[in-house]
């Protein structure tokens, strides 16, 4: 019995330990659309709304709603941050280019893009493990393209929308509006 207490203990030693060195999601890496290294960190101080976007998706007309929602929200302090991501149904299927100029070209989109990144399945980016995993705010897969994760100043996860919640819905504007009202 004593054995299995020791044993329980390291155990959860190891977790907490795991735990506290699991690095917070604006330190995990990431690349932005021209293959340059960053990490949410490039955006400490900011409200994010970190989406995984598609250019081939019956829910790209979001892309929209996203430029509209970043251009009146971002001289308060708010991002928008695109990751493209081709995991349902090949629906992201371009180049690091070809992405950039549909964004700019069709959609007007001046927020920042990210790589393709998965945000599914065995090649999972560390971000959406951190996202969307046990331990995380708001657990579960990304369910479609368009998915919504709104991060705070201090990097925390605030909430999370899923993809046919449209960018300008009231329950997101809301959420961004009380985001930018607390210090």
């Amino acid at each position: 019995m004593k054995r299995l207490k020791n044993l329980t203990a390291a155990v959860l030693l190891s977790f907490t330990a795991l735990a506290a060195t699991a690095p917070a999601i604006s330190e995990i890496a990431l690349k932005n659309i021209d293959g340059k290294d960053t990490t949410l960190k490039a955006y400490k101080g900011k409200i994010v709304l970190l989406v995984n976007v598609a250019s081939k998706c019956g829910l790209t007309p979001q892309y929209k709603a996203l430029e509209a929602t970043y251009q009146k929200y971002k001289d308060q302090g708010f991002v928008i941050v695109g990751v493209p991501c081709n995991d349902f149904n090949g629906q992201e299927p371009g180049t690091a280019d070809e992405i950039k100029t549909f964004c700019s070209t069709k959609y007007n989109v001046s927020f920042p893009l990210m790589a393709k990144v998965h945000v599914k399945g065995t090649e999972q980016h560390p971000l959406y493990a951190a996202l969307t995993g046990k331990g995380a705010k708001f657990p579960g897969d990304i369910e479609w393209n368009f998915g919504k994760f709104l991060i705070g100043r201090n990097g925390e996860v605030l909430n999370r929308f899923s993809p046919k919640t449209t960018p300008d819905d009231p329950s997101i504007t809301a959420a961004i509006e009380t985001a930018l009202n607390s210090k």
